[in-house]
């Protein structure tokens, strides 16, 4: 998979408000949560954005930073919003 970087080398804070500024739906997961084979992890609230059928998230890379990344998000968008019901 070949993320869009969307923002790079930043903070927790600094992912969650560019989601909440930059992304109409998202959606609020605890610290471990996991798209794809990736656990996202980093200080609460956390937020996975949901842009058509990309999602938006931030992504810890140690010894690189934190990135928010864009990326296809097939079956993973369904198990996203079915959580929130």
């Amino acid at each position: 998979m070949k993320p869009e970087i969307l923002l790079s080398q930043t903070t927790f804070k600094d992912a969650r408000e560019y989601i909440k500024k930059n992304v109409r739906e998202y959606h609020e997961v605890e610290p471990g949560y996991k798209i794809f084979d990736v656990h996202i992890i980093g200080v609460p609230p956390l937020y996975v954005g949901v842009d058509g059928e990309r999602l938006i998230f931030p992504y810890t890379k140690p010894c690189h930073g934190t990135f928010v990344v864009k990326v296809p998000g097939g079956a993973e968008i369904a198990r996203l919003r079915a959580r929130q019901k």
